[in-house]
């Protein structure tokens, strides 16, 4: 009787709300952190929008690699506004609490924008995978129908398997602590808040990860072995020097991508004694490739610098050569 009367009790005391503390070590300095980070929003949100206007815009830019580029900029856009608004009213506000819900939705939502940007990576290696061992058969390989059939296979895929990471998280019991040592919820540090077992949301949040990051690492790293093979292969040097540069800054951005990704799995693991680390790093992780994707593709892209002086009338102001 007394158990059962506990049990009702512990249930009745589920909490509401959580609270997102920040930067676990350094609160009473964190607000300066909101400068940089503040910045590279707003690099983020600018240069994607100017991306995607100029390839809307620009008809010679209306190809696959552009398109593929295009919706990269809109998952950028996506991943960081998940979070960086809401850590910069932490940051600004204070405002540390967050609803069950609402944390719930912005698990999902880092989950999913983040698995689509490894899935657009993957789609971008496979077109340039085709463009340089294939070029022949490229115009009828990859087409406008195989952009929409790769992207709404990256949406389906990311979108369908991530669904259980907020479920299994919303299934569990939170009646004691509801204070979250981060500026985000995380799923890992949500659920270390629950009073019931967590072993199927650690081992579903790990299977996840192997599943889609590691997946496609593996074939992005095939597809530029073969790549990389075949442009050897090649007996000019012009005509190596042009098949390098046709992918050097999607190679660029892929390398720090997943090099990023393993450096947070590392730290997460590791960062018990300085919990700062990991939970620095990982908002670094949401808010520099949305702003780095489009810095570097802008600077090393010479027909997305033609498109962007079009667009904005300089090329007129450009010196002919």
């Amino acid at each position: 009787m007394l158990t059962a009367l506990l049990e009702t009790n512990s249930s009745v005391f589920q909490v509401s709300e959580f609270i997102l503390l920040g930067f676990p070590g350094i609160h009473e300095f964190q607000i300066w952190l909101s400068l940089p980070m503040a910045l590279l929003y707003i690099v983020a949100l600018g240069a994607n929008l100017l991306i995607l206007i100029t390839i809307y815009c620009e008809a010679s830019l209306h190809q696959p690699m552009y398109q593929f580029l295009g919706i990269l900029a809109a998952v950028d856009i996506g991943l960081a506004t998940t979070s960086m608004p809401k850590i910069l009213a932490i940051l600004w506000f204070d405002a540390k609490t967050i609803s069950l819900p609402e944390c719930f939705a912005q698990i999902y939502a880092i989950h999913t924008f983040m698995c689509m940007e490894s899935g657009i990576f993957l789609c971008m290696a496979i077109d340039r995978y085709v463009a340089i061992c294939y070029p022949l058969q490229y115009p009828s390989i990859v087409t406008e129908a195989f952009v929409i059939k790769g992207t709404l296979s990256m949406l389906l895929r990311n979108g369908l398997l991530t669904i259980p990471v907020p479920v299994l998280a919303a299934q569990r019991q939170y009646c004691s602590r509801n204070e979250i040592e981060h500026c985000l919820c995380s799923n890992l540090g949500v659920i270390s808040l629950a009073c019931d077992d967590i072993t199927v949301n650690r081992f579903y949040q790990l299977a996840l990860a192997w599943f889609i990051l590691g997946t496609d690492m593996i074939l992005v790293c095939i597809s530029y072995s073969l790549i990389i093979r075949s442009v050897i292969r090649l007996n000019s040097t012009e005509a190596i020097s042009k098949a390098l540069s046709t992918c050097s800054s999607h190679l660029i951005l892929i390398m720090f991508y997943y090099t990023a990704i393993v450096i947070v799995s590392v730290t997460h693991l590791a960062g018990r004694s300085i919990p700062l680390i990991p939970v620095l790093l990982n908002v670094l992780h949401i808010v520099i490739p949305p702003s780095l994707n489009p810095m570097v593709y802008a600077l090393r892209t010479q027909e997305l610098k033609v498109g962007f002086q079009k667009v904005f009338g300089l090329n007129d102001y450009v010196p002919r050569k």
